[in-house]
C-alpha cells in the first residue's frame, strides 16, 4: 500500500483481459490515492482482507458473457461494503446486459455502469470514474473545511446553517459543541463562554469568527452584500432561484437582458435538497439537486445575470410602465419585467409538541446534510411525492429502517413508478399506508412519535426521527396585495386571470400572457404558480419560457416608451426590425 491512500478500488470481472484492461487503467490513474486490486471471481474477492484495513470505495464488476451472474455477486459484495459505491463494467457492443442493468438501476441495485476501456487513457472512462469517487467521497464527509462550525448538534440554527452551507455547495466541517475537538477549538480561538453556534470563515485570510451570527451577518461575512445601484433599471429582475429562478436566469442573460437574481436562502430551492433526480433528462443515472442547480448557477453567472443573496421581495407597484420591487433589507430596485419563481415551502405538520421540536429530531424537507446522522437511528419519511421518495432512497443509506408514511392507501398517485419501485426493493425501508402522525414527545429531542392508524383509529407511541414532506405551500405572502393569487395562495397567471373571482382582476384590454400575473409585466413561473406541473424540468421550462414573454413585453414598451428614463433596450444579442422593435435572437432557443 502506498502512504497516503484513501480506500480501495475492487474489480471482480472473470474475463482475463477485461479484468487486467479495467484494473492497469484504473492503477495508472488512481493507483496514488486508492489501492487498487482485481480478483478473477467473487470467491476470491469474498475472501480478500486488505491488511491496510481501508474502506472499499467503489466495487467495480464485470456482467457479460464471462460474468453471467455478475449483478448478482455485486449485490452480495455490497453487503459486505455497503458504503462502496456499486459499478457494473461491460464491452463496448453487449447490448443485451442493457435491460438487467437499467432495472438494477431503478431498483436502487446499481449506482453506476461503464465500459471497460478500449485504448490507454480512456477519458470517458475515468470521467465515469472520477464522478464515482466524488461521490463516494461527497457519502463519506470530511476533507477542506472553507468554513468551520462548532455548535450543538440538535439545535434548530445549527440545523438551518448547516442545511444552508450544504446546499449552497460550501464545504463545512461541523463539531458538537460537547465534543473535546470542539473544545479544543474554542479554546484555540479564545472563545470561554462563547453564544453558540460559533462560524468560522477560514477561507478567508484574517479568518473572521461569528457568533450566533444572523443569515445576513454570514452574507456580510462572505461578501454578499454588495448594495445595489438604486438608479439602475434592469431589464428583468427574477426573484428565486429555484429550477425556474435559474431557468429564467440562463435564457434572459444568455439573450442580453441586464439581470438580477434575488435569492434569501440558498440556490436550488426545493429541488436542491433532492439527494438524487433520475428523471432529469440528460442524466441516465440520476444528479442530485444540489449539483444540478448550482451548475444551472454558475451557467447564469457566467452569462452575466447578477446574483444578491439574504434579500427577499416585500412587496412590488407600477408606475409609469415600470415595477418597482421593494426588498427585505429595506432597499427598492426597479425594473421593466419580473419573473416570480420563489416556489414553495414545506406544508407544517401542524402538532404543536412536534413543531417545538423543529431541528431537534423533527425537520422539515429532505434535509441532506442530516441523514449521516442518522446511523443506528429508526426514520420515519412522512408523505407521498417524488421528494419524500428521494430522501428515503437517501436515508436508507445511513438509518437502520426507514419507514414512508402516507395517508393514502398506495403511493401509485402521488410517485414515479420507478421511485415506488426502488423503495419497495430496498430491504430496510417500509411503506407504511393510511397512517398519520398525530403527536410526539420529547426534551432536548424528539423521543417517541404517535401514529394513528386511518382505518382502525388505533394509535401507537414509536421511537423515530421524522422526516416531513407533506406538500407545499406557496411563498406569496409578500405579493399577495398586488398579485391574484387562488384561494392556496399560488399565483394565477393567463386565461386564470379572466375568470370573475380573479381578484385583482386583469387591468388591460389585451389579454395576458400565458404566465403574466395580474399586474403585466410581471411573469410566474415554477411550483409558485397556480395548475403548475410539479416537476424540475417543467419548472425550468416555464422559466425559459417566460423569457420569451418577457422580451414579448419590452417589445411594448419600446413601442411606447414611458415618461420615465427607458434606460437601454437594446442590447447584446437584440436587432431591431425596420419598424423598430427589439427582437432577440433565437428567443427561446438553444443558439
Amino acid at each position: 500500500m502506498a502512504d497516503g491512500q484513501r480506500a480501495a478500488l475492487v474489480v471482480v470481472i472473470r474475463d482475463d483481459h477485461s479484468r487486467a484492461t479495467v484494473t492497469a487503467e484504473l492503477d495508472r490513474r488512481y493507483g496514488r490515492d486508492y489501492e487498487v486490486v482485481g480478483y478473477a471471481g467473487p470467491d476470491e474477492a469474498g475472501e480478500r482482507r486488505t491488511g491496510s484495513g481501508l474502506p472499499v470505495a467503489a466495487l467495480f464488476g464485470g456482467l457479460g458473457t464471462a460474468d453471467p451472474d455478475g449483478l448478482a455477486v455485486l449485490r452480495a459484495l455490497h453487503r459486505d461494503h455497503a458504503e462502496a459505491m456499486a459499478v457494473a463494467v461491460v464491452r463496448w457492443g453487449d447490448f443485451d446486459t442493457a435491460r438487467p442493468i437499467f432495472e438494477a438501476l431503478t431498483l436502487g441495485q446499481l449506482d453506476r455502469w461503464l465500459y471497460v476501456p478500449e485504448i490507454v487513457g480512456d477519458e470517458e472512462f475515468h470521467r465515469y470514474v472520477t464522478e464515482i469517487l466524488e461521490e463516494w467521497s461527497a457519502r463519506q464527509g470530511g476533507g477542506f473545511e472553507a468554513v468551520r462550525m462548532i455548535g450543538d448538534r440538535w439545535s434548530e440554527r445549527a440545523q438551518h446553517l448547516r442545511d444552508t452551507f450544504t446546499r449552497n455547495r460550501i464545504p463545512l466541517g461541523f463539531y458538537d459543541a460537547d465534543s473535546t475537538e470542539a473544545r479544543a477549538m474554542l479554546d484555540g480561538l479564545h472563545l470561554e463562554d462563547p453564544r453558540l453556534p460559533v462560524v468560522q470563515l477560514r477561507f478567508r485570510p484574517e479568518r473572521p469568527v461569528l457568533q450566533d451570527p444572523s443569515d445576513l451577518d454570514i452574507a456580510d461575512a462572505f461578501g454578499l452584500l454588495t448594495p445595489l445601484n438604486a438608479a439602475e433599471v434592469y431589464d428583468l429582475v427574477v426573484v428565486g432561484s429555484g429550477p425556474a429562478g435559474l431557468g429564467a436566469s440562463v435564457y434572459a442573460a444568455s439573450e442580453g437582458l441586464n439581470t438580477l437574481v434575488l435569492e434569501p436562502e440558498a440556490v436550488g430551492g426545493q429541488a436542491g435538497t433532492s439527494s438524487l433526480i433520475r428523471n432529469y433528462p440528460g442524466f441516465p443515472t440520476g444528479i442530485s439537486g444540489n449539483r444540478l442547480t448550482f451548475s444551472a448557477y454558475q451557467q447564469a453567472w457566467a452569462f452575466g445575470s447578477s446574483f444578491h443573496f439574504m434579500r427577499s421581495g416585500q412587496g412590488i407597484t407600477t408606475a409609469d410602465g415600470l415595477l418597482r420591487l421593494t426588498l427585505s433589507d429595506g432597499a427598492s430596485v426597479v425594473s421593466r419585467a419580473v419573473v416570480v419563481a420563489t416556489g414553495a415551502a414545506w406544508r407544517r405538520i401542524g402538532v404543536p409538541e412536534l413543531e417545538a421540536l423543529t431541528g431537534r429530531g423533527v425537520f422539515y424537507g429532505a434535509a441532506v446534510s442530516e441523514a449521516p446522522a442518522m446511523r443506528g437511528r429508526q426514520v420515519f419519511v412522512v408523505g407521498g411525492g417524488n421528494s419524500a421518495g428521494q430522501a428515503a432512497v437517501h436515508l436508507s443509506r445511513y438509518a437502520d429502517k426507514v419507514s414512508v408514511l402516507i395517508r393514502r392507501a398506495s403511493l401509485a398517485d402521488t410517485m414515479s413508478d420507478y421511485l415506488i419501485r426502488e423503495l419497495q426493493a430496498l430491504p430496510n425501508v417500509d411503506i407504511r399506508p393510511r397512517v398519520q402522525v398525530v403527536g410526539g414527545a420529547g426534551s432536548d429531542f424528539l423521543e417517541t412519535v404517535t401514529v394513528r392508524d386511518l382505518d382502525s383509529g388505533v394509535e401507537t407511541a414509536e421511537q423515530a426521527v421524522l422526516f416531513v414532506l407533506i406538500g407545499s405551500e406557496p411563498r406569496t405572502d409578500w405579493a399577495g396585495g398586488a398579485l391574484a393569487r387562488d384561494r392556496w395562495g399560488f399565483l394565477l397567471t393567463g386565461a386564470q386571470l379572466l375568470d370573475d373571482d380573479a381578484s385583482p382582476a386583469w387591468p388591460l384590454e389585451r389579454p395576458p400572457a400565458l404566465l403574466e400575473t395580474s399586474t403585466p409585466g410581471v411573469f410566474a413561473a415554477g411550483d409558485v404558480r397556480a395548475g403548475s406541473v410539479k416537476r424540475v424540468a417543467s419548472a425550468v421550462a416555464e422559466g425559459a419560457l417566460a423569457v420569451t414573454l418577457v422580451h414579448a413585453h419590452l417589445a411594448m414598451l419600446t413601442r411606447a416608451p414611458t415618461r420615465a428614463s427607458p434606460g437601454r433596450v437594446e442590447r447584446e444579442g437584440h436587432a431591431r426590425s425596420p419598424d423598430g422593435v427589439a427582437h432577440g435572437f433565437a428567443v427561446g432557443g438553444e443558439g
